[in-house]
């Protein structure tokens, strides 16, 4: 294990019940990264990132956060080791107004100190969520309920921020917007794992890429390589 990976995921297998998601998947992100996952529906994407957010156990395997195993610790202290998670479909509080979204990414004892600071951070990220401030969450388009989600998951201050399927069930031109979003949270120096189905526009914003089917990493490579490859050209550029 070297100081260079931020998160390592090894050997990981996990599912719910009596089903299988997840087959000893293992996977890595440097700091300063972003990385995506890609694959079809249903191919246990969503599951890999619930389990390095411990909101489901693995069966088997080891996840690292640098260098620091997750095993014991409990789901309510990963935030603290600077993961934060933007859940699928974005799970905002459509009653609550954009700031007091944002004041819940701020719950831990350490994110809570500097709340004000992370608040202006956001806030001169994306200047539409100032101007929103006081309005009620779920009366906002798509893609500015996905930039709220996320503002809300940078309000702890991670080092790695996990983010479940961005741009599921938005229009076209707002998946281009929320694309947009992932370049600058890019430029501002976090490190990103990705889970996506729109494998043509992540892989344009990210470095390296794995191809996740039926529970089991099946490709990865740099993004340019993914691109150019027959088996995901054919299977999911439809080219």
């Amino acid at each position: 294990m070297t100081g260079e990976t931020m998160l390592e995921v090894r050997g990981v297998s996990a599912g719910y019940g009596g089903f299988r998601a997840l087959f000893d998947v293992s996977l890595e992100v440097k700091p300063g990264e972003a990385v995506a996952v890609i694959g079809p529906n249903g191919a246990g994407k969503t599951t890999l990132l619930r389990v390095i957010s411990k909101l489901i156990a693995a069966s088997a395997g080891e996840i690292r956060m640098e260098g620091t195993s997750l095993g014991s610790v409990p789901p309510d202290k990963v935030v603290e080791l600077g993961i934060a998670h933007v859940p699928e479909n974005r799970r905002l509080f459509p009653r609550l107004t954009v700031e007091e979204n944002l004041r819940m990414g701020a719950y831990a004892p350490s994110a809570r100190a500097r709340y004000r600071e992370r608040l202006d951070f956001v806030y001169e990220l994306f200047p539409r969520m100032r101007e929103r401030r006081n309005q009620l969450a779920g009366t906002m388009s798509g893609g500015e309920q996905q930039m709220c989600a996320i503002g809300r998951a940078l309000m702890s201050g991670p080092k790695l921020l996990l983010m479940d399927e961005p741009s599921a069930g938005l229009a076209p031109v707002i998946v281009q917007q929320v694309f947009k979003l992932v370049e600058r949270i890019r430029a501002e120096g976090y490190t990103v794992l990705i889970v996506e189905q729109n494998v043509q526009q992540v892989l344009r914003v990210v470095d390296r890429a794995y191809l996740l089917e039926v529970g089991t990493i099946r490709l990865s490579g740099r993004s340019e390589e993914l691109l150019a490859s027959d088996e995901i050209r054919q299977s999911y550029l439809g080219l």
